[in-house]
């Protein structure tokens, strides 16, 4: 381009160079690599096949506003051209989300999780009792699935487990008279506990942003 570009590019360069050393990250220069308004970042990652990819980038852009003409008044009253920084902090979405998916395997944190919390009532016997602790988690804001289908029981924890919902409550005649559930998790099983206790403990689990 002109020489106007050329010492924007090199100010654009040494400015965005210059917060690298800063903020003390390890970095390569990529020449032949940028986009055609200025120079970027790119925060590189290593996939599990040994293959790099760019999750996120940042691009310093000292073009853009003198061609649009964006300004600001500043301090003296004087037009100035900002800088215009584009960041695309996850990369593109599904890119992310692959990411996601092959990190957890699917097994989202709960805090995640599409179906936090799913409800396996034995039998119809138990649909009142299950139907009231359905009603609970939902106004408590849990994404909550209640799953009395004609499907035998082990087939319903099979698919449960099998679509990752973190935590499966089963509900017999046992947990409908003492009031209480079963719960099982990825990794515990928790039996004959209080809704109570139970919600306590994911409405913590969700605030923290537990990692489980």
């Amino acid at each position: 381009g002109d020489i106007q570009n050329k010492e924007m590019w090199e100010e654009a360069g040494r400015l965005t160079e210059e917060a690298l050393k800063e903020f003390g990250a390890k970095f390569v220069i990529g020449t032949g690599e940028a986009s055609f308004y200025g120079p970027k970042i790119d925060v590189q990652i290593k996939n599990v096949n040994g293959k790099e990819d760019s999750i996120a980038t940042a691009q310093v852009d000292f073009y853009s506003p003198n061609k649009f003409d964006l300004f600001f008044t500043n301090q003296k009253g004087e037009k100035e051209h900002p800088v215009i920084i584009h960041r695309a902090i996850m990369g593109s979405f599904d890119r992310f989300f692959a990411f996601l998916v092959e990190q957890t395997a699917g097994n989202f944190p709960l805090w995640l999780s599409p179906v936090q919390v799913i409800i396996l009532p034995i039998s119809e016997h138990q649909k009142e009792y299950a139907d009231s602790i359905y009603k609970e988690l939902k106004d408590a804001d849990i994404r909550v699935e209640l799953d009395d289908s004609n499907e035998s029981l082990g087939k319903r924890i099979r698919n449960a487990k099998m679509s990752k919902v973190p935590y499966v409550i089963v509900i017999g005649d046992k947990e409908r008279d003492a009031s209480v559930i079963t719960v099982e998790g990825r990794t515990e099983k928790l039996e004959g506990v209080t809704l109570e206790s139970f919600m306590e403990r994911i409405q913590k689990e969700i605030k923290e942003r537990i990692l489980n």
